[in-house]
């Protein structure tokens, strides 16, 4: 070791408490930015489990291998597991719209099959032979739904042929290339509904049905699914079997290990990349600042030290070496702390969040904890190119200053004498102590700018953080308000008899204590031009010159128990109201643009009256069923409809709501025919001491019945129950980061305004040498202690607001609008008080300090 860097590390022990702080200011830096990799590599490897568990635990797929070439890849020694299913081949669809997908092409699956490859059942249940077929549910609904559970298919199976070459599902449908070339004809039983496969590619010819296949050892062409020992090499290795055999990737598990080639998983990896990179930049400018400052206190402690050293022929090379070596002592000291700080701290959080990101996207893949060498090597990369940046910027400093200014210390201060100039006003309010105070802040503007700087920015970062948590908390509030059934089934096909009798059942399960059966209609009335709202007009856009409008509406007929219940609660004659010749209860408002509005009584009227005297007109495919049209009294009510059932498909939007709640008894004088209107949606509501239980016991015994429409079950709970885990993880997160990096500026400052007056220590004991007293010493620090916060707060709370503002205005724009803008006032508190308390007490320890020094020896102290 030279001789400068023994003076170094005996400077280093010297200054123990500034030392340590720089030390804890390292390790807060590097477990900050280790915590952030290793929770990227966490949360990556939880996703690419889950993808797994979702799409298929496989890298790379061969749609037409043959059973030498099964046995060939089984047996390779770069792959860890193969999955197969046997391609029996493809039959024509009936009457098909799509000109891409002319075929069905049915697979046979084995038990393995069944195990390894995901098959989302949405009805009925799984085939158990090879008579035994699942259909995907949008090829049911692009053919007119003729395919339903218990209906037969029968298909003339074969191969699609183009010049003699057999065609697979990798292969698109070429109209004039290619023909069928059947083999025999195959009868299957339709037992299950199923989502499209998750192999099936856009391109794919054929929809894929499922079947059991029996044929054993006897097939000889199959679709093969490979999953490698090391997915790096995936696409070398596809390029290298593959050979005439046409092969897809799993893209969604392959995206999350960062290896996918297709443009938008591409654009996914360089935004999560960007993510990353941001954040931790973030923790560099925290980090810098701290640990610039402290350097640059150590070169102002030892700057006269530099220039005897120059004066006897150090070179500019040797002393900034000298303040490099420091840094790299210290960054020695505190990355291993820091990185092993960082895993145990990201590893406690993860277990927090653990079940609800269970909750949130993969049930049963827990979120573990995975340390990678790589992301460790770079955090600590990361942390020594800090150290040694913020380093760097004080010692060419150093090395550049003159000699004669470094024994003399005469560039610590320059000032003009107008900028030291006190107004006699402040003078007289501040009194002696905050003149000399306000005269030391204005003498050392760029030494205490870091200061000012890191509260700042702490400031900024707790402020908008609490202002982006408020929000999501309203956003799940408000989905909360507007959701008044826990477990809704909604469908368009069920007959009304079946769906009753489904209903008979299901209100039974466990924990249900209210429930409900609906069906809305869609209708349209004719109304006079002149009964409508200006609103309404202001919404319309034009006014036209019919005397008359006709407007797209609804019927709501709710089982007659509800529809008496909100009658009731509107305070209207039930003998009015209910029973074959009772009037008509209708909710006509204008929709809220704005998003403002709190309740159905702040919304605009459509009507100018609250009775209206109307010509409803049932619509059945589209067209109005004239034969059907009755005159009715609308009484319009200040009321929220209650929430239809969960509908398939997209709802046109409307700038107004215009429904009627009529009794379920009504339906069948209003409509004297099935065919009279065509249904929205009907179905079934219920509300759950227990939603999960009840709708899971609800799911069997739905499957028991064996029911063969088209639904939609949904458990309202889960989603609000999915918000708050959001809001949760986005608790934890924020709040450990936004905690981190206030413990960086609280380092920051501490360690800054220690130095500082042990810096001034000669001023200081001067002043209490020539008599003043502890009361005004202490008087004059509080001002200073004032001066700063007060700085620090003209600068952070303006930007906070802004940026808290602008935190609102991203989620508004991005969907949110059911938000309002507020201030989090309460974390706005927190931050003064905490602002002062820092400064407060940082200033006091360094002046308890001093004050246990002899007067004399600070005097005749030269800093050396």
């Amino acid at each position: 070791m030279n001789i400068f860097n023994k003076v170094t590390v005996q400077s280093l022990k010297k200054s123990r408490a500034r030392t340590i702080v720089t030390i804890i200011g390292v390790v807060l830096s590097a477990a900050m930015i280790t915590a952030v990799v290793t929770f990227g590599v966490s949360l990556l490897n939880y996703m690419e489990k889950g993808a797994a568990q979702k799409y298929g635990d496989w890298h790379v797929g061969f749609l037409d291998a043959d059973k030498s070439f099964v046995q060939e890849q089984t047996a390779s020694h770069d792959v860890e597991k193969t999955i197969t299913f046997e391609n029996i081949g493809y039959g024509e669809r009936n009457d098909s719209k799509d000109k891409n997908k002319p075929y069905f092409f049915i697979a046979g699956f084995s038990d393995e099959t069944f195990h390894e490859l995901p098959v989302t059942l949405l009805s009925g249940r799984m085939p158990k032979n090879s008579r035994e077929i699942l259909v995907p549910g949008g090829t049911a609904a692009k053919d007119g739904g003729e395919i339903a559970i218990g209906s037969k298919l029968s298909l003339s199976v074969g191969n699609r042929m183009k010049g003699g070459e057999k065609l697979s599902q990798t292969d698109p449908y070429d109209a004039n290339g290619e023909m069928l070339v059947t083999e025999g004809k195959r009868t299957y039983k339709v037992v299950g509904i199923c989502k499209t496969p998750d192999f099936e590619r856009e391109s794919a010819p054929g929809h894929t049905l499922i079947t059991k296949s029996d044929t054993g050892d006897k097939a000889n062409d199959f679709s093969l699914f490979v999953k490698l020992k090391n997915p790096r090499d995936v696409h070398s290795y596809a390029s290298d079997a593959a050979g005439n055999h046409g092969c897809i990737f799993n893209d969604n598990v392959l995206r999350f290990m960062g290896i996918s080639e297709s443009a938008g998983d591409k654009l996914f990896n360089a935004l999560l990349y960007s993510v990353g990179v941001i954040v931790v930049a973030i923790i560099m400018i925290g980090s810098v600042f701290l640990i610039y400052n402290a350097f640059n206190i150590s070169l102002n402690e030892r700057i006269q030290q530099f220039g005897i050293l120059a004066s006897v022929g150090a070179t500019a090379k040797q002393l900034r070496n000298s303040v490099l070596f420091e840094g790299l002592c210290i960054g020695v000291i505190g990355t291993p702390i820091g990185i092993a700080v960082g895993i145990g701290s990201i590893g406690l959080v993860i277990s927090v969040v653990s079940k609800n990101f269970g909750d949130i996207l993969y049930s049963g893949v827990p979120l573990t904890l995975n340390v990678s060498l790589l992301a460790i090597l770079s955090a600590a990369i990361v942390s020594m190119v800090t150290i040694l940046i913020s380093a760097y910027i004080p010692a060419k400093k150093a090395a550049n200053t003159p000699v004669m200014e470094c024994i003399r210390q005469s560039n610590e201060i320059k000032v003009e004498s107008r900028a030291m100039k006190i107004s006699k006003l402040t003078q007289r309010l501040c009194g002696l102590e905050g003149t000399l105070a306000l005269k030391n802040f204005k003498r050392n503007k760029k030494r205490y700018r870091s200061i000012v700087l890191s509260l700042v920015l702490s400031i900024v970062l707790f402020v908008s953080t609490s202002a982006f948590v408020s929000n999501l908390k309203q956003m799940a509030e408000h989905t909360k308000a507007v959701t008044d059934y826990d477990i809704g089934l909604g469908t368009r096909d069920m007959e009304d008899s079946e769906m009753l009798r489904l209903y008979s059942k299901l209100k039974t399960a466990e924990g249900v204590y209210k429930s409900s059966y609906q069906s809305i209609k869609e209708y349209s009335c004719t109304v006079r031009a002149d009964q409508l709202s200006d609103a309404y007009w202001e919404a319309a856009g034009e006014r036209p010159s019919d005397r008359t409008v006709n407007l797209p509406m609804e019927i709501q007929f709710l089982d007659d128990s509800s529809y008496l219940k909100i009658v009731k609660s509107l305070e209207l004659p039930a003998e009015e109201y209910t029973g074959k010749e009772g009037k008509l209860v209708a909710v006509a408002k204008m929709e809220d643009e704005t998003g403002q509005a709190e309740g159905v009584h702040q919304l605009k009227d459509m009507f100018k009256t609250p009775s209206q005297k109307v010509t409803l007109i049932p619509q059945a495919e589209g067209k109005a069923n004239t034969a059907a049209a009755k005159k009715e009294t609308l009484t319009c009510v200040e009321f929220v409809p209650p929430d239809s059932p969960p509908i398939p498909g997209s709802v046109e939007q409307r700038t107004y709501t215009l429904a009627i709640i009529a009794p379920y008894s009504l339906m069948e004088k209003m409509l004297p025919s099935d065919e009279a209107a065509d249904t929205r949606v009907k179905g079934l509501t219920f509300q759950s001491e227990n939603p999960s239980r009840s709708a899971a016991e609800m799911k069997t015994m739905i499957e028991r019945t064996g029911v063969t429409a088209a639904y939609t079950f949904m458990n309202t709970s889960e989603m609000l129950n999915e918000n708050r885990n959001y809001i949760f993880i986005a608790n934890v997160f924020a709040y450990t980061f936004i905690i981190m990096i206030s413990l960086i500026a609280v380092a920051n400052v501490f360690n800054t305004i220690s130095t500082n007056i042990k810096l001034r220590r000669r001023e200081l004991a001067m002043l209490r040498s020539v008599g003043m007293a502890d009361r005004d010493f202490n008087k004059m620090m509080r001002f200073e202690c004032a001066f700063y916060g007060i700085r620090a707060l003209l600068f952070g709370i303006p930007i906070a607001f802004i940026a808290s503002w602008l935190i609102y205005k991203g989620m508004f724009v991005g969907g949110a609008d059911s938000i309002s803008f507020s201030l989090p006032w309460a974390s706005m508190g927190i931050s003064v008080l905490s602002v002062f308390l820092v400064i407060f007490v940082t200033m006091m320890y360094a002046v308890s300090k001093i004050k246990k020094e002899n007067i004399i020896d600070s005097l005749r102290d030269d800093m050396t």
